[in-house]
């Protein structure tokens, strides 16, 4: 009968986790695309809005109405995006890809 190997025989590896796989890196570029464009539009966005309640000349009464009512939305949307793609390029050191 053979014998049976006590527990302090046995030797486990140091287990190193890998995260060198291939979608990580098409994961960091996408996020970085989509952050980059919709900071892209909330800037748009605030510059039109800014542009239309400064000037009245410049745009229709519908769209001073509309920027009048949603600057401070979009100041808070430009805000909340600066800040996620803030922590997203602090945490993986990421580009914007361009």
């Amino acid at each position: 009968m053979p014998t049976r190997p006590s527990p302090t025989d046995v030797t486990i590896p140091d287990i190193q986790p890998d995260f060198s796989a291939p979608f990580f890196a098409g994961f960091q570029t996408v996020a970085s695309y989509i952050l980059a464009g919709a900071l892209l539009v909330v800037l748009i966005m605030l510059i039109i809005a800014g542009a239309a309640l400064a000037f009245r000349g410049l745009a229709s009464d519908r769209i001073r109405t509309w920027a009048g009512e949603n600057i401070l939305w979009i100041f808070i949307a430009a805000a909340v995006l600066g800040a996620a793609s803030g922590l997203f390029g602090w945490f993986v050191n990421f580009d914007f890809g361009f």
